[in-house]
Formats: C-alpha cells, structure tokens, sequence
C-alpha cells in the first residue's frame, strides 16, 4: 500500500476527526474508503460506455432516415 500527503484546513480536519471517530474508524481508512468507492465507481461508469459503445454497433436499429424538426419536439 502506497502513502500519500493531503493538505488540508485544520478546521476540516477537525471535524473529519470528529466524524470518524464517531463512527470508531481513522480519517485515514475514511480517505481510503471513498478514494476505493470513487475509482470503482469511475471503473463501472466507464465498462458501462463501452458496452453502450458495443450494443450501439451490434444493434441493426437506423435513425438516419428520423429526423426531428424543432416543432415537432416541442410539440405536447
């Protein structure tokens, strides 16, 4: 496992403690914690483009005879 450095307000810092010690963890495994959910999120996020990608190349469904006029998508 890799350190990193954060600088921080203390003020912030201050309440981050508070936080995490309220819930019996560190603001180290608090920072840990939401850096792993962020880069799985970002990982997940990018998976399901690529798969939009793959289902938009392999559908046999044309939209290049459809076309929209301003009116017409306004229209209610």
């Amino acid at each position: 496992m890799k350190n990193i450095t954060l600088s921080i307000d203390e003020e912030v810092l201050a309440e981050v403690r508070r936080y995490a010690a309220e819930r019996k963890t560190s603001v180290n495994a608090l920072v840990r914690d939401y850096l792993t959910r962020t880069a799985r999120h970002a990982d997940r996020a990018s998976q399901a483009r690529k798969r939009i990608r793959e289902l938009s190349e392999q559908s046999q469904a044309r939209l290049d005879s459809v076309r929209f006029d301003r009116d017409a998508l306004h229209e209610r």
